[in-house]
């Protein structure tokens, strides 16, 4: 065989070597895909299941504080207002998060999910973080009148440590509970489960498709 037809065949099979690698790249990104779409439809139902809920308690409490405002205590009354008004947005940011997953298509390049999966990311943490704030409120809503006029100086300090206690605790988590510190094992304890896992795997499964795509094989 000569030098020539050795050339031949080898670049044949140089070129049937490439093909190879470039189907193989595509069916890992399709499988990717369906991973990340099947990952995402897992959080559907909790979602739907939260935002129903969180619907009729918002109903519940703004009821209580259209009926009683006059009445109750103005701690209670203040604490449902903010307590309701916090758990509205939080809802706002559910039907967002839900209107991103089913915009999540198999067939949409690999940035568009990217950016869709950030916001789910990004969201995810701001509900999380507006929950912290309402810590505090669970330590005044039941303040009353007669409390104030006829508590005792240990009273007072009890609740005042209770409640200067829980404020620092959600400030502090308002701040640091960010993607930067997910690897901390309290921020593990506290974030898992449907909610978030679902997320960083997918993230994680596009992260290797960009990485595979940087190793050089042909678009």
């Amino acid at each position: 065989m000569e030098n020539t037809d050795i050339i031949n065949l080898w670049k044949a099979y140089d070129k049937k070597l490439e093909e190879n690698l470039i189907l193989n790249r595509k069916n890992a990104e399709e499988i990717t895909r369906l991973k990340v779409q099947s990952l995402l439809s897992s959080m559907k139902p909790m979602k739907i299941f939260v935002i129903i809920t969180g619907i009729l308690w918002v109903l519940f409490v703004d009821g209580i504080v259209f009926n009683f405002f006059k009445i109750a205590s103005p701690f209670l009354i203040g604490s449902a207002i903010i307590h309701v008004l916090l758990t509205k947005l939080a809802i706002g940011i559910y039907l967002y998060q839900l209107i991103l997953i089913y915009q999540v298509k198999i067939n949409e390049t690999v940035l568009a999910t990217q950016d869709k999966l950030v916001r789910l990311k990004s969201s995810t943490l701001w509900v999380a973080r507006f929950s912290f704030l309402q810590l505090p409120l669970w330590t005044i809503f039941y303040w009353n009148k007669s409390m104030l006029e006829h508590g005792n100086i240990w009273l007072f300090a009890i609740q005042f440590i209770f409640t200067v206690s829980f404020t620092a605790i959600s400030i502090w988590l308002f701040f640091n509970f960010n993607y930067e510190n997910r690897d901390k094992k309290w921020f593990r304890n506290m974030m898992s489960g449907i909610e978030w896992t679902p997320i960083l795997k997918s993230i994680e499964l596009y992260r290797e498709i960009e990485e595979f795509k940087h190793e050089g094989v042909p678009q």
